[in-house]
């Protein structure tokens, strides 16, 4: 399937039954086995980046962009630490709820919320996140989509991926012969060394590297600096 039908899915999932799924996982209500195992993977890749932003001091003031913001779990935390924060999904429900979600913390301008596609972001910002958004996209699409991020980011580019493994691989396929359900989008993984050979192409160096894996949560997080 070419890049636009992977989008179109995207953004139809996560604004239907994707939106309510996720939603439960990226809450604290109660949830299956699997939603919980991949609600704490998720949460421990976010712990782990605001561990990194936290230990070089200098948050306050800040400028970050969050693509695919999902429902501001990043981005929230962020705000109330004093960072700028414009944060954009392409799904309108998830902006929704991102917006509700801080409001009802008190932060009103901050994060600027945005129904947007990573390829129509612009501006310039300290540092570029996008965190579990690129294992919906095939490797062309992908590598354009960090470029772009890459032309954004003064400073920093932080990327999550599904690191492509032989074990990731079976497992995988395995996984394709129940479709059930439960089953989202397509899901792509990108091998490590692809993607750091695009980011060093954009003038990039990888700084820091976490690798978060639980039963079902697979993710693989790169810092990158100018």
């Amino acid at each position: 399937m070419n890049g636009v039908d992977d989008k179109t899915e995207v953004r139809e999932y996560f604004n239907a039954t994707g939106f309510d799924r996720w939603r439960r996982i990226y809450g604290d209500g109660e949830v299956n086995k699997v939603q919980l195992d991949i609600r704490t993977g998720h949460q421990q890749t976010v712990d782990t980046l605001l561990g990194w932003l936290r230990s070089d001091e200098n948050l306050a003031g800040l400028t970050i962009c969050d693509a695919g913001c999902g429902v501001g779990s990043l981005s929230i935390p962020l705000a109330q630490e004093g960072a700028k924060l414009f944060s954009s999904d392409i799904s309108e429900k998830m902006v929704g709820e991102a917006k509700e979600r801080a409001s009802e913390l008190g932060l009103q301008d901050n994060p600027a919320f945005a129904v947007q596609d990573l390829e129509t972001l612009s501006g310039k910002y300290h540092t570029v996140v996008c965190l579990d958004v690129l294992i919906h996209y095939p490797t062309e699409q992908a590598t354009e989509m960090i470029k772009h991020l890459a032309s954004l980011a003064d400073d920093r580019l932080v990327l999550s991926f599904a690191p492509k493994t032989f074990l990731l691989t079976i497992l995988k396929r395995i996984g394709e012969f129940f479709p059930g359900p439960s089953k989202t989008t397509r899901a792509y993984q990108h091998r490590e060394a692809d993607i750091v050979k695009v980011l060093e192409s954009c003038g990039f160096k990888v700084k820091r590297t976490a690798m978060t894996s639980t039963k079902f949560y697979f993710s693989r997080m790169l810092e990158a600096v100018r």
